[in-house]
C-alpha cells in the first residue's frame, strides 16, 4: 500500500501467471471431474471479431442450437485484439478471428476462407471490372485502424505501391456504416463477401473485379492450449468443422 493506493509488487508480478495458471487448472479440473460423472458442462462462450460475430455466427448458431439445445451460448464481439485478450483471460472458451494470431500460447486452426470484394453503389459509372491503378480517382471508404479487414486491404494496396497515393478516404467503425455510404454514393470499399452477400442480391451494390487480383483472407478457430475441453466446445469445434465447405461458399440451410 502506497500512498493510500494498492500496488503490485515486483514479486506479485511475478507470482500472477502461476496463480492465474493454478486457478485455471483447478476449474478445468472440477469440469473433468463433472464429465466424468456425467454432469456435462454444458455452458460455452464464444468471442468473435466484429464481421464474423455479425454476419456469420447468428445462422451458424441457429443452426447449432437445433442440434444441442441443451447448450447455453453465450456471445462477446469484438476486435481481433480484444477477443484474443478475453480468450487468455479465460473469459471465453474459444474464439473466431478473421485477423492474424501470432501468439503461440493458442490453437490455431484454419476453417473457411472469406474473399474480400470490391463494391459500389449500383448506378456507378463502372463497368465489370478495373484495373488496380483506376482506385486512385475514388474515395476509399476503410474501417477503423486495427481492423482486420483494413489490414489485409492496406497490405494488398502497399504491395502495388498504391497505398500512399489514396488520400481521399473515409474511416468508419462498422461495417454497416461503410455499407450505408457506399450505398448512398460516397464511395468504394473493398468488403468480406459474406457481409454484402443481400446487397449484392438486392441489386444496391454492384462487385467490380480487379483485374489480376483476388483477395481470400482466412478465417480462424482459435483455443487456448490445454489438456481438456469443455464439452460445448468439443461440440462447436465440431460443428464448425462440418461446416466449413458451407461457410466458404455461403451456403446455409
Amino acid at each position: 500500500r502506497t500512498e493510500g493506493k494498492l500496488r503490485v509488487t515486483e514479486a506479485g508480478k511475478m507470482l500472477y501467471p502461476f496463480a492465474k495458471a493454478i486457478v485455471g487448472d483447478f476449474s478445468r479440473s472440477k469440469e473433468v471431474i463433472k464429465q466424468a460423472m456425467g454432469e456435462k458442462n454444458y455452458n460455452l462462450n464464444v468471442g468473435a471479431t466484429f464481421t464474423i460475430g455479425e454476419y456469420l455466427l447468428p445462422s451458424l448458431l441457429g443452426k447449432f442450437k437445433k442440434k444441442r439445445p441443451e447448450i447455453r451460448v453465450a456471445l462477446t464481439i469484438k476486435n481481433t485484439p480484444g477477443v484474443l485478450e478475453d480468450l487468455a483471460n479465460d473469459v471465453i472458451d474459444m474464439a473466431l478471428v478473421e485477423g492474424i494470431v501470432e501468439s503461440s500460447d493458442f490453437i490455431v486452426e484454419e476453417y473457411a476462407d472469406d474473399e474480400l470484394i470490391l463494391v459500389c453503389a449500383s448506378e456507378h459509372i463502372w463497368g465489370k471490372s478495373i484495373q488496380i491503378e483506376e482506385l486512385l480517382n475514388e474515395r476509399m471508404i476503410l474501417r477503423e485502424s486495427g481492423s482486420g479487414t483494413r489490414l489485409i486491404v492496406e497490405n494488398m494496396l502497399r504491395e502495388n505501391g498504391i497505398l500512399d497515393k489514396i488520400d481521399s478516404y473515409m474511416e468508419l467503425g462498422s461495417t454497416q456504416a461503410i455499407k450505408s455510404a457506399v450505398e448512398a454514393g460516397l464511395g468504394i470499399s473493398i468488403l468480406p463477401r459474406l457481409t454484402v452477400e443481400r446487397e449484392l442480391q438486392l441489386n444496391l451494390f454492384r462487385k467490380i473485379e480487379i483485374d489480376g487480383f483476388t483477395i481470400v483472407r482466412k478465417l480462424w478457430l482459435v483455443k487456448k492450449r490445454q489438456r481438456f475441453n469443455k464439452t460445448g466446445v468439443s461440440y462447436f469445434v465440431e460443428f464448425i468443422q462440418n461446416e466449413s465447405e458451407k461457410i466458404t461458399n455461403q451456403t446455409f440451410d
